[in-house]
């Protein structure tokens, strides 16, 4: 598993050269994000998976999409989307504010700073009871902060895809887009 922002940039990095179609990629790397979104934390890996295998998306794009929300980003996010359901259901928007946000995120982050037997068993905890308490403005501020996410993802990872390809295209002029060899030119024994 992915634990620092620059393992994931790396992983993203190798999604854009995997050698697939440009949009079947995006599309996988969309759908990972969405489900990194999901509260159903700590299961979004296997998600990921069953996902891919399901809709034949590509799985090392889906679990790199999946592995965005890192252990230190969740208490955020999650604040973040808890608070925004509440907002979103309720119509009051008044106390949706950042220091909302942090002040619940500092709390659940309070967790992660134990040892780390200590703060995943907290962790869930934290997120069983979220599940029972809040659920219903956890799985619409999810809901929508996931889709949203995965829009951008989709439309930003195909035209890096694209751009990661014409560049390919232009240092080995002898290969087409794709990164193959043209066609017509294969070698044959």
């Amino acid at each position: 598993m992915l634990l620092s922002w620059r393992g994931f940039r790396e992983r993203a990095r190798g999604v854009l050269h995997l050698d697939e179609e440009p949009s079947h990629l995006a599309a996988a790397m969309a759908v990972g994000v969405f489900i990194g979104f999901t509260p159903f934390y700590g299961l979004h890996t296997l998600i990921a998976l069953v996902v891919a295998f399901l809709f034949r998306l590509n799985k090392v794009a889906i679990v790199t999409g999946a592995w965005i929300n890192l252990p230190w980003f969740a208490p955020f996010i999650y604040a973040f989307c808890l608070r925004l359901g509440e907002a979103l259901l309720s119509g009051n928007f008044s106390s949706f504010s950042w220091a909302s946000v942090m002040s619940l995120a500092q709390g659940a982050s309070a967790y992660l700073r134990t040892s780390p037997r200590d703060s995943a068993v907290g962790l869930y905890r934290v997120l069983w009871d979220m599940l029972f308490v809040a659920s219903k403005p956890l799985f619409v501020g999810t809901l929508v902060v996931g889709l949203a996410a995965g829009a951008v993802t989709y439309f930003v990872t195909l035209e890096a895809i694209r751009d990661v390809r014409r560049l390919r295209h232009r240092r080995r002029p002898g290969r087409s887009a794709t990164g193959g060899l043209p066609r017509g030119s294969e070698r044959t024994p």
